[in-house]
């Protein structure tokens, strides 16, 4: 049932279906490394320039703390170039932070930088749609800008598994509206060519509201949900109690 949905929607316009794409992206391979870590260099750099880091972190430590809890344990799933990791770390000292991707040459590269130095942190190889963990073992499970590298049905198993290893998982991503490809030269300033290739293909491949309403509704991962736009361009969705 979810196969077929498309990314605006179960009641997408003609335009928006044709607007979507599923060509690859550079940052999905492991082809060429180098070309992967510039795109994830550059998506470091624009959301530092957008405010995007300051915006995640605030948000995720605020989840993370909800209903009184002093020392959060915090997962973070397809955590990329470690950006958020970092300034969750520095922002909250109580924070019990695992960082996961489910590429083994992003884990190598966290692992042997700060991220796999700090006393709080555990940098852990997983696949966020079959996450080794047990139930509850997570006060907050974090999903930033990868959401739309899946397709419909590990969309919904991503909303099964953070909310079965955590009390609620934060899924952030970027809003979809064609607007927003008027972003290209700064994908272009931040990161080069390979991050307007990546970038652009990323807006188009974006999970609208009603689509991510229909995949956590019960004939998908049957769990609550709550959607929301925060500017300048990010999607919020918090799914769980």
């Amino acid at each position: 049932m979810t196969g077929a949905l498309p990314r605006g929607g179960p009641r997408a316009s003609r335009l928006d279906r044709l607007y979507e794409t599923d060509r690859p992206e550079y940052i999905d391979g492991e082809d060429r490394p180098d070309r992967q870590a510039r795109v994830l260099r550059g998506l470091d750099r624009m959301h530092r320039l957008t405010g995007g880091h300051r915006t995640f972190t605030r948000r995720t430590l605020a989840l993370a703390h909800a209903g009184g809890v002093a020392e959060p344990r915090v997962l973070e799933l397809g955590a990329g170039h470690g950006g958020l990791a970092r300034r969750l770390l520095a922002a909250d000292p109580a924070v019990r932070l695992t960082v996961s991707d489910n590429s083994p040459a992003v884990v190598r590269a966290l692992r042997s930088g700060d991220l796999g130095r700090h006393p709080r942190a555990d940098v852990r190889l997983l696949d966020a749609t079959a996450v080794d963990a047990p139930d509850g073992a997570y006060d907050l499970a974090v999903f930033a800008l990868s959401l739309h590298h899946l397709p419909p049905p590990a969309v919904v198993r991503v909303l099964r598994e953070g909310t079965r290893v955590a009390r609620r998982l934060l899924l952030i991503d970027g809003w979809r509206h064609p607007a927003y490809l008027t972003a290209v030269p700064l994908l272009y300033l931040t990161g080069g060519a390979a991050h307007v290739h990546d970038g652009v293909i990323s807006f188009r491949k974006m999970y609208g509201r009603a689509a991510l309403r229909e995949l956590a509704g019960p004939r998908g991962a049957d769990v609550p949900l709550t959607v929301r736009f925060v500017p300048p361009g990010y999607l919020m969705a918090v799914a769980g109690g």
